[in-house]
């Protein structure tokens, strides 16, 4: 009883505060309240083949489905998750926010798969940030689904430049040729998830995929926790 009033005087002192909107989270919730959770601006994309997402890198990958959880839009809460999620250390939102996902997903061909692969890092930015948010994303899609994470195949061997600034010709030249798989035969003839925060040009995937592709028998579909209108 008493630590539990402690808990309670001391969120009084300094509330945790919803990763989406900033206000003070009730004792029963977690990064994110239970308002902007009911809010969420999901995009259904996966009800749908020919989503915008999809779109977004037909011609350029041959994908056997493409979806995107939220829509990001500037100043929004999503916004503020994801920089939250990536940014000041909060890595369990991607989990959070996964589990939500892949149960939205559960009689969709999503479920199907054979591994799920959370687009890598380089190991000095995964150093100095400490995780990898995709991966964390993957955790949280990985527990509804019941499929394995593979997450050391499929490797950044180059540390790029920023991507925020580039026009889509410009970022797909800066990803290219930075991925590479360690092991192919774990890959071969497998179904992948491949799994990113945001899809905005979709060159990161672009890249990701297109090395995957080059071993035997591989299909890929793509989640991604947002995508950018």
């Amino acid at each position: 009883m008493m630590i539990r009033f402690l808990r309670a005087f001391v969120s009084l002192l300094y509330p945790e505060l919803c990763t989406g909107c900033m206000r003070a989270l009730y004792e029963h919730e977690r990064l994110i309240c239970t308002h902007c959770l009911y809010h969420l601006p999901v995009t259904n994309f996966h009800q749908d083949a020919a989503n915008a997402a999809s779109k977004q890198l037909w011609g350029r990958v041959h994908l056997k489905a493409v979806a995107s959880y939220l829509y990001y839009v500037k100043g929004s809460s999503v916004q503020n998750m994801l920089r939250h999620l990536k940014y000041l250390n909060k890595p369990e939102i991607g989990y959070i926010l996964g589990k939500y996902y892949a149960a939205t997903l559960a009689t969709s061909s999503f479920g199907g798969a054979d591994f799920i692969v959370p687009v890598p890092l380089h190991p000095k930015k995964l150093k100095k940030r400490g995780y990898n948010q995709s991966e964390f994303f993957a955790k949280g899609l990985s527990e509804q689904f019941k499929l394995p994470i593979k997450s050391n195949n499929l490797i950044r061997h180059t540390r790029t430049e920023s991507q925020t600034t580039k026009r889509r010709y410009e970022r797909y030249e800066n990803m290219k040729d930075i991925f590479e798989v360690v092991n192919p035969n774990a890959f071969t003839d497998k179904h992948i998830i491949l799994v990113d925060d945001v899809l905005t040009t979709g060159a990161t995937i672009e890249a990701c995929a297109n090395r995957l592709l080059e071993i035997p028998g591989v299909s890929i579909s793509v989640l991604t926790l947002a995508f950018t209108k």
